[in-house]
């Protein structure tokens, strides 16, 4: 946890899920404390699906955001969409299985440096580009481009951070991987918007 900011934690330290990986430096914000990301953030997650979450470096996640994962879909290739078999009595009987894993949408899958905003809720399957930002109570259904900036229900493009050259500039840079000490020595290039001097980062 940030010493200042109890209700502010690093997740990787704190998150052990077979289905969850969580690069370094990402946290979560909550006042109820941020060991609590994965019961309260992310849902219908069951191992026996596979499906993962996987959340990059150096992304903020605000309170309330929450992951919809596959174990929330229904099967909708015949007239009812309710899932008569968990409840048994008889009802799981020719229950067949395919039907319920052709809803799946793969993996989550969110970049490095994102910021997602309070109460934003992220579908199952969907792909969030590095440096990409998700307004608050935000419903992103669909995929969402690096350095693109979305918001609504459901979430549409509100600007991009940066012309097209510029975001494939920093891309390339990828200074999320580089080595710790190279990050700290150049922090004022990775927060200022000196692209030049970022590029000529030591």
């Amino acid at each position: 946890m940030a010493p200042a900011h109890k209700r502010v934690g690093f997740l990787k330290p704190i998150v052990d899920a077979q289905n969850i990986e969580i690069g370094d430096f990402t946290y979560y914000d909550d006042p109820n404390g941020p060991e609590h990301f994965v019961e309260r953030c992310v849902l219908y997650h069951y191992p026996f699906i596979g499906d993962r979450l996987v959340i990059g470096r150096f992304c903020a996640l605000a309170e309330g955001v929450t992951f919809i994962m596959n174990g929330a879909n229904h099967a909708m290739s015949g007239f009812s969409t309710y899932p008569f078999n968990i409840f048994g009595h008889g009802w799981e009987t020719g229950f067949d299985p395919a039907t319920w894993a052709a809803e799946s949408r793969g993996d989550t899958v969110v970049g490095h440096d994102v910021w997602i905003g309070m109460q934003a809720m992220i579908m199952p399957g969907i792909t969030i580009g590095h440096g990409a930002i998700i307004a608050s109570r935000a419903v992103v259904v669909d995929d969402v481009a690096p350095y693109t900036v979305v918001g609504g229900n459901p979430a549409r493009p509100i600007k991009q951070r940066f012309q097209p050259a510029t975001a494939q500039r920093l891309l390339d840079l990828a200074w999320w991987d580089w080595p710790m000490e190279k990050i700290s020595r150049n922090l004022d290039a990775i927060r200022g918007s000196d692209l030049t001097k970022l590029e000529a980062a030591e």
